[in-house]
Protein backbone atom coordinates (compact mmCIF):
# COMPACT_ATOMS: atom_id res chain seq x y z
CA UNK A 1 0.00 0.00 0.00
CA UNK A 2 2.86 2.72 0.81
CA UNK A 3 3.80 2.19 -2.78
CA UNK A 4 0.63 3.07 -4.28
CA UNK A 5 0.41 5.98 -2.06
CA UNK A 6 3.92 7.02 -3.02
CA UNK A 7 3.14 6.67 -6.63
CA UNK A 8 -0.25 8.51 -6.34
CA UNK A 9 1.57 11.30 -4.34
CA UNK A 10 3.89 11.65 -6.96
CA UNK A 11 1.14 11.89 -9.73
CA UNK A 12 -0.67 14.75 -7.77
CA UNK A 13 2.88 16.67 -7.11
CA UNK A 14 3.51 16.35 -10.87
CA UNK A 15 0.38 17.66 -11.77
CA UNK A 16 0.48 20.70 -9.42
CA UNK A 17 3.98 21.75 -10.42
CA UNK A 18 3.16 21.18 -14.17
CA UNK A 19 0.12 23.77 -13.87
CA UNK A 20 2.00 26.05 -11.23
CA UNK A 21 5.44 26.05 -13.07
CA UNK A 22 4.10 26.29 -16.43
CA UNK A 23 2.04 29.37 -15.28
CA UNK A 24 5.07 31.12 -14.04
CA UNK A 25 6.24 32.96 -17.26
CA UNK A 26 2.66 34.55 -17.45
CA UNK A 27 2.99 35.94 -13.89
CA UNK A 28 6.23 37.37 -14.08
CA UNK A 29 6.38 38.57 -17.59
CA UNK A 30 3.13 40.96 -17.39
CA UNK A 31 1.45 38.36 -20.24
CA UNK A 32 -1.58 40.49 -21.13
CA UNK A 33 -3.86 37.55 -19.93
CA UNK A 34 -2.56 37.61 -16.63
CA UNK A 35 -2.67 41.68 -16.84
CA UNK A 36 -6.50 41.14 -17.32
CA UNK A 37 -6.91 38.35 -14.63
CA UNK A 38 -5.90 40.59 -12.03
CA UNK A 39 -6.75 43.86 -12.78
CA UNK A 40 -10.21 42.60 -12.85
CA UNK A 41 -9.68 41.22 -9.33
CA UNK A 42 -7.71 44.40 -8.57
CA UNK A 43 -10.88 46.59 -9.78
CA UNK A 44 -13.36 44.36 -8.04
CA UNK A 45 -10.97 44.91 -4.28
CA UNK A 46 -10.65 48.56 -4.74
CA UNK A 47 -15.05 48.69 -4.28
CA UNK A 48 -13.95 46.64 -0.92
CA UNK A 49 -10.82 47.93 0.29
CA UNK A 50 -10.40 50.99 -1.52
CA UNK A 51 -8.14 52.35 -4.15
CA UNK A 52 -4.70 51.27 -2.90
CA UNK A 53 -5.03 47.87 -2.59
CA UNK A 54 -7.20 46.97 -5.46
CA UNK A 55 -3.72 48.99 -7.18
CA UNK A 56 -1.56 46.97 -5.31
CA UNK A 57 -2.70 44.11 -5.94
CA UNK A 58 -3.07 44.55 -9.77
CA UNK A 59 0.41 45.68 -9.77
CA UNK A 60 1.90 42.64 -7.17
CA UNK A 61 -0.49 39.98 -7.19
CA UNK A 62 0.94 38.46 -10.65
CA UNK A 63 4.48 38.33 -8.89
CA UNK A 64 2.96 37.24 -4.78
CA UNK A 65 0.71 34.50 -6.49
CA UNK A 66 3.69 33.43 -8.52
CA UNK A 67 6.06 33.16 -6.24
CA UNK A 68 4.12 31.29 -3.99
CA UNK A 69 3.48 28.66 -6.21
CA UNK A 70 7.26 28.33 -7.22
CA UNK A 71 7.85 28.60 -3.53
CA UNK A 72 4.87 25.34 -3.66
CA UNK A 73 6.41 23.41 -6.62
CA UNK A 74 10.23 23.85 -4.09
CA UNK A 75 8.31 22.24 -1.70
CA UNK A 76 6.76 19.13 -3.45
CA UNK A 77 10.12 18.74 -6.15
CA UNK A 78 12.38 19.00 -2.97
CA UNK A 79 12.14 15.61 -1.69
CA UNK A 80 14.15 14.46 -5.67
CA UNK A 81 17.19 15.96 -4.51
CA UNK A 82 17.02 15.03 -0.54
CA UNK A 83 16.48 11.32 -2.29
CA UNK A 84 19.63 11.77 -4.69
CA UNK A 85 21.87 13.00 -2.24
CA UNK A 86 20.67 10.53 0.17
CA UNK A 87 21.48 7.99 -2.29
CA UNK A 88 24.86 9.30 -2.80
CA UNK A 89 25.73 9.06 0.94
CA UNK A 90 24.16 5.57 1.13
CA UNK A 91 21.54 6.51 3.28
CA UNK A 92 18.12 5.94 3.04
CA UNK A 93 14.95 8.04 2.40
CA UNK A 94 13.28 8.25 5.90
CA UNK A 95 9.57 9.82 5.83
CA UNK A 96 10.98 12.71 3.56
CA UNK A 97 8.62 12.70 0.82
CA UNK A 98 5.60 11.97 3.24
CA UNK A 99 6.48 15.34 5.10
CA UNK A 100 7.18 17.45 2.08
CA UNK A 101 3.93 16.45 0.26
CA UNK A 102 1.84 16.85 3.11
CA UNK A 103 3.10 20.89 3.47
CA UNK A 104 3.37 20.92 -0.29
CA UNK A 105 -0.05 19.67 -0.46
CA UNK A 106 -1.63 22.48 1.85
CA UNK A 107 0.37 25.58 0.35
CA UNK A 108 -1.64 24.11 -3.05
CA UNK A 109 -4.58 24.26 -2.06
CA UNK A 110 -4.17 27.47 0.00
CA UNK A 111 -3.28 29.49 -2.83
CA UNK A 112 -5.86 27.60 -4.88
CA UNK A 113 -8.88 28.32 -2.73
CA UNK A 114 -7.66 31.94 -3.23
CA UNK A 115 -7.96 31.69 -6.92
CA UNK A 116 -11.26 29.62 -6.56
CA UNK A 117 -12.87 31.96 -4.54
CA UNK A 118 -11.78 35.30 -6.80
CA UNK A 119 -13.22 33.31 -9.60
CA UNK A 120 -16.43 32.75 -7.94
CA UNK A 121 -16.67 36.35 -5.95
CA UNK A 122 -15.52 38.73 -8.97
CA UNK A 123 -16.46 39.56 -12.00
CA UNK A 124 -14.15 37.53 -13.62
CA UNK A 125 -16.54 34.60 -13.21
CA UNK A 126 -15.26 31.06 -14.04
CA UNK A 127 -14.78 31.08 -17.87
CA UNK A 128 -12.14 34.06 -18.35
CA UNK A 129 -13.51 35.96 -21.30
CA UNK A 130 -10.28 38.57 -22.96
CA UNK A 131 -10.33 39.95 -26.28
CA UNK A 132 -13.34 37.96 -27.47
CA UNK A 133 -11.92 34.87 -26.13
CA UNK A 134 -12.79 32.17 -23.67
CA UNK A 135 -10.31 29.80 -21.75
CA UNK A 136 -13.72 27.60 -21.48
CA UNK A 137 -13.12 27.56 -17.20
CA UNK A 138 -9.53 25.76 -17.24
CA UNK A 139 -8.36 28.10 -14.99
CA UNK A 140 -11.31 27.53 -12.72
CA UNK A 141 -11.29 23.84 -13.09
CA UNK A 142 -7.67 23.05 -12.76
CA UNK A 143 -7.84 25.52 -9.52
CA UNK A 144 -10.34 23.46 -8.18
CA UNK A 145 -8.66 20.48 -8.92
CA UNK A 146 -5.54 21.42 -7.41
CA UNK A 147 -7.75 22.57 -3.85
CA UNK A 148 -9.18 18.96 -3.98
CA UNK A 149 -5.81 17.33 -4.73
CA UNK A 150 -4.06 19.45 -1.92
CA UNK A 151 -6.17 18.06 0.69
CA UNK A 152 -5.90 14.71 -1.05
CA UNK A 153 -1.92 14.37 -0.93
CA UNK A 154 -2.10 16.42 2.88
CA UNK A 155 -3.99 13.56 4.22
CA UNK A 156 -1.91 9.83 2.03
CA UNK A 157 0.74 11.38 3.47
CA UNK A 158 -0.32 12.10 7.12
CA UNK A 159 0.91 8.46 8.41
CA UNK A 160 4.60 9.17 8.83
CA UNK A 161 5.35 6.14 10.17
CA UNK A 162 5.27 4.62 6.75
CA UNK A 163 8.26 5.51 4.32
CA UNK A 164 8.45 5.39 0.73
Amino acid sequence: MRYVSAIISWAIAAWMCFIFLGSLPYKFSQHPDTQHIFSTIGGWLKGFLGEGIGDLFTNIGPYAVGSFELLTSIVLLLPIAIWLIRKMRGQTMGNTRRKFHRIGGLLASMVMIGAVFFHLATPLGIEVLHEGKSDGGSLFYSAVSIVILGVVLFFINGNSEETA
